[in-house]
């Protein structure tokens, strides 16, 4: 299978490293308007398939992306030292409004996953201009959404309780940024909620454990973002495993960003982050957790943030 990365800078190329240690595609066609630093990515990411999968990686142009099964758009400015992911708006939204038509026009059948920030807003704006140009359903273009946040989340918990992170199920939701809503209340481990998991381990979940961990997931990108520039191998793993949940037809559930119209009588249509059904068609079913008087609150207040963003870039 042939995948597409558009953006070769460092979250494109961890995409593209990860799916090349996953042996997630067959070929990656690699897009970015500096073509000597997608040339460049795509030799020092073949001379990797030595030690991992045999997967053909190259740069093209636009029109190489025929057949693509999906196209990763990691293209954009790139959010600086102090800024939060909103104020990114301005910068990208003309960038997007000229790579989604090139995109359909070489694959209409593709599926399109969004990681550029700010991520739930793009994802509005790229969903918008493919109905528009290729009548392309909302269900075939995923944001990034929480995955990275909720993956942050379990390594967080897993972290405090002494477990594996692969035993906990943990989601955030609403914006991928500020007010982002952790849902303590649906976590467990072990099929076990969380409070009494944390109980029996001696490891109680306090008030103070818990806010620490709401600072270490909430605040993580600033801080990462002040030690080292940006965040990367994060998003290109979940990225990766985004793409292998779709190539692979898994239908699993992952915490993405699409348009969704009627969350509590609200009629216009805004990007957030709830639990979904992915697919090889793409989106199939949308979820809606239990949630408690004060997340309930919280994920009202992140939809209306991104309502005002979306209805401030589209008009």
């Amino acid at each position: 299978m042939k995948i597409g990365i558009i953006g070769a800078g460092q979250v494109g190329s961890a995409i593209a490293y990860a799916c090349v240690l996953e042996g997630i595609a067959d070929e990656i066609v690699i897009i970015d308007q500096n073509e000597s630093l997608a040339k460049a990515q795509a030799e020092d990411l073949l001379h990797a398939t030595p030690f991992a999968s045999m997967v053909q990686v190259r740069q093209g142009q636009y029109n190489d992306l025929e057949g693509a099964t999906l196209v990763m758009i990691a293209a954009g400015a790139a959010q600086k030292q102090g800024e939060t992911r909103l104020d990114l708006l301005q910068r990208n939204a003309d960038i997007f409004a000229k790579i989604i038509p090139q995109i359909l026009k070489a694959a209409p059948d593709t599926l399109l996953l969004v990681a550029s920030n700010p991520v739930d807003v793009i994802t509005h704006l790229v969903a918008k201009i493919a109905a528009q140009t290729h009548n392309i359903s909302p269900s075939r273009v995923i944001g990034s959404g929480t995955i990275l946040d909720t993956a942050r989340f379990r390594a967080e918990i897993a972290k405090h309780i002494g477990v594996s992170n692969h035993s906990v199920h943990a989601y955030v939701l609403g914006e991928h940024g500020d007010s982002e809503v952790l849902h303590w209340s649906g976590a467990t481990i072990g099929n076990i909620p969380l409070t009494n998991f944390a109980a029996q381990v001696a490891s109680p979940l306090t008030q103070e454990s818990r806010a620490q961990i709401d600072n270490l997931v909430r605040r993580a990108a600033y801080r990462i973002i002040q030690g080292k520039g940006a965040t990367w191998f994060g998003i290109g793993a979940g990225m990766a495993r985004l793409a292998a949940t779709v190539l692979r037809n898994e239908n699993a559930v992952m915490t993405v960003s699409s348009p969704l119209s009627g969350l509590w009588g609200e009629g216009k249509p805004v990007c957030l982050s709830l639990p979904r059904v992915i697919g090889s068609s793409g989106i199939s079913a949308t979820l809606m957790p239990e949630l408690t008087q004060e997340e309930e609150t919280a994920l009202k207040r992140s939809r209306d943030i991104l309502l005002e963003a979306t209805h401030n870039l589209l008009n």
